[in-house]
């Protein structure tokens, strides 16, 4: 019976990243964020889309929430932390290819990262504050949130080599999520490389 636990958990998870939080606090300020920007349900689009300040808080706030419960039912109801770590990939994929928004949604860094933190605290107290600070410097979100995919990965690889008790599916988590984000974020590497893409210019 326990061997359908992992994939419960990553059924769970799924849905749980595919609730639309960026969508329906868009919705609440009367803006369909689809339509503007980049069409992404993430807290830059819904800034851009909506011009406000809490919107956005309340979308990160909002995408946070859904990956640190993934992860804690992963946790919770199977007691492995496989099931974890395929429950937190899966909200990332849900996030980014919600069930009910015709499998489209964000690039999924903040549920990414809040499920780094809650596999792992110390991957996610080195790979968080250096996306924050990716996105300070560049000025690009999706500098930041590939930092939180491609850096979690490269971070959870250096504790795993020099922390040979760092559970194998941590490590597993950190390339799903990596790849997911990386794949959602085709057009802005695109972009990146090209020199084209869209900052943030708050500071």
């Amino acid at each position: 019976m326990k061997s359908i636990y992992p994939i419960l958990t990553t059924v769970l998870g799924y849905l749980l990243g595919s609730f639309p939080v960026g969508y329906l606090v868009g919705r609440l300020y009367g803006v369909d964020v689809r339509q503007h920007g980049s069409g992404r349900t993430g807290g830059t689009n819904v800034w851009r889309a909506t011009g406000q300040l809490w919107p956005p808080l309340l979308t990160v706030l909002g995408d946070i929430v859904k990956g640190v419960l993934a992860v804690w039912l992963g946790r919770r109801l199977a007691s492995s932390e496989l099931a974890a770590a395929l429950a937190g990939a899966a909200a990332v994929f849900g996030h980014n290819w919600s069930l009910f928004l015709g499998f489209k949604g964000g690039a999924g860094g903040m549920t990414a990262g809040a499920c780094l933190v809650m596999l792992n605290w110390l991957a996610g107290a080195i790979t968080v504050p250096l996306a924050i600070l990716a996105l300070y410097l560049s000025h690009y979100a999706s500098v930041g949130t590939l930092t939180v995919g491609v850096g979690g990965l490269l971070v959870l690889l250096i504790l795993r080599l020099a922390t040979p008790g760092l559970p194998t599916a941590h490590v597993l988590y950190g390339l799903l999520a990596a790849a997911g984000i990386v794949w959602a974020l085709r057009p802005n590497i695109r972009r990146l490389l090209r020199g084209t893409e869209r900052r943030i210019t708050l500071w």
